[in-house]
């Protein structure tokens, strides 16, 4: 089945219904054997990507990825970016902030992080979780030392949305790529996995009773997506929402949408000019007559 990774775009200025949007898609496998045989594939080609943009060092790449607990976000990395070389690619997790980040605007932690120029840059969790989480649980304000909080809490997020894309803009017009990840679970494949994590020992250590006590807001945290969604897709800086009850079938998704983001950068190895091929020429000479 042909892979049209558009249909998971959103587009700019669209008003994303999540319940209009699957959280499973046919498979573009037939078996675990075929699956194998395109997340190799897919995974062989990024790496073939990935040097070329490190060799070009014009262009720094950031992908960034937003879920629910259990939508496989961990896995997604893990298995789209096992193939790239680890000097080429950065991973970074983001947890509760600091007391030293909380002392600085809500951008500044992850702004820290940013790919460098020839190198991927991927965040598991980010800036966004403070129009997510944040908006679910508006307490958490408190410890962050607003000196002018706004009262009217609907013009907190649209500001902090037009803040997350200024922000984008700037590192689009300066070369890093960005890619938005959405992993689209429905509720009851995460009551599923929450289950396996209880029932499977090897898988104890992933589940914790806070997981729990955020599934009972999964309502407001699905309006807190679609206004984020919403407000923060771009054409530069598009999110992808991407349909995660089939691990599986993500991956592949997700794979593809990386490798056709790094091609569009048309990156290549730098050519030597005249100079420079006389320059090795003369090593070359040189090395050659060199005694074993």
């Amino acid at each position: 089945m042909k892979m049209r990774v558009n249909q998971f775009r959103v587009a700019e200025d669209e008003t994303v219904k999540l319940q209009h949007r699957p959280t499973r898609v046919a498979a573009f496998y037939d078996s675990k054997a075929e699956y194998d045989a395109l997340l190799a594939a897919h995974v062989k080609e990024l790496d073939r990507l990935q040097q070329r943009l490190y060799a070009a060092d014009g262009h720094a790449v950031l992908l960034i990825f937003q879920a629910m607990d259990a939508a496989g976000k961990d896995g997604v990395i893990r298995h789209v970016m096992s193939g790239i070389n680890p000097q080429g690619c950065q991973v970074f997790s983001f947890k509760h902030p600091s007391a030293q980040e909380l002392q600085h605007d809500f951008l500044w932690r992850c702004s820290r992080d940013l790919p460098e120029r020839g190198r991927i840059g991927v965040f598991n969790r980010s800036y966004y979780e403070e129009v997510l989480i944040v908006r679910v649980h508006p307490e958490i304000l408190r410890g962050e030392g607003i000196a002018e909080m706004p009262q009217d809490r609907e013009k907190l997020w649209r500001h902090r949305h037009q803040s997350i894309n200024g922000l984008e803009r700037h590192l689009v017009r300066n070369g890093t790529k960005i890619v938005k990840f959405f992993l689209h679970m429905s509720k009851e494949e995460q009551r599923n996995r929450f289950l396996a994590r209880i029932e499977e020992p090897g898988k104890n250590w992933k589940f914790s009773a806070a997981d729990i006590q955020e599934r009972a807001f999964w309502d407001d945290y699905m309006t807190a997506y679609e206004d984020c969604l919403s407000a923060t897709s771009t054409d530069e800086a598009p999110w992808y929402i991407v349909p995660a009850d089939d691990k599986r079938n993500a991956r592949l998704i997700v794979s593809r949408i990386v490798a056709d983001t790094l091609r569009a950068l048309k990156s290549r190895y730098p050519r030597s000019d005249a100079a420079r091929r006389e320059e090795l020429e003369a090593i070359r000479v040189a090395l050659s007559k060199e005694k074993d």
